[in-house]
């Protein structure tokens, strides 16, 4: 089994907020947000910066802060997807290396955070990644 498959084989472990869901891997953290249908690109702004992310929608601020932790922000990739109703934003994480690369909340002010079951889960997961790679 491919790393790059890692998740499609064994799933995600999302957590969920009011405008979407969040899920992350070793060296990504996915940002999924729910849009009015027939949402274009015009009406989608995300500013990221290595240290911080704005996310507006039809010129409505949905998020606005200090990431949890540092990203590489010129590897930001974001998306329109299933007829304008979800917007995939992918932030690379800057130091994934880093044997605390678990992100608790998207925000440094914990905004969004994981619950303590799901933040296990996470932990879980990104632990059998680390491994597999290893045996890879």
């Amino acid at each position: 089994m491919a790393v790059s498959h890692f998740d499609e084989k064994s799933g995600i472990i999302p957590c969920n907020t009011e405008w979407g869901r969040w899920w992350q891997t070793v060296d990504e953290l996915h940002i999924e947000i729910t849009l009015p249908v027939n949402t274009k690109s015009k009406d989608v702004k995300v500013n990221v910066t290595n240290s911080s992310i704005t996310c507006q929608i039809l010129g409505k601020p949905l998020f606005s802060g200090n990431l949890f932790r540092k990203v590489r922000a010129d590897d930001t990739l974001w998306t329109l997807e299933d007829n304008g109703t979800l917007l995939n934003i992918v932030l690379t994480k800057a130091d994934y290396s880093n044997k605390e690369n678990v992100w608790e909340a998207i925000m440094e002010d914990g905004s969004f955070k994981a619950d303590p079951i799901t933040y296990i889960e996470m932990m879980k997961k990104m632990d059998l990644e680390k491994l597999q790679m290893k045996i890879l």
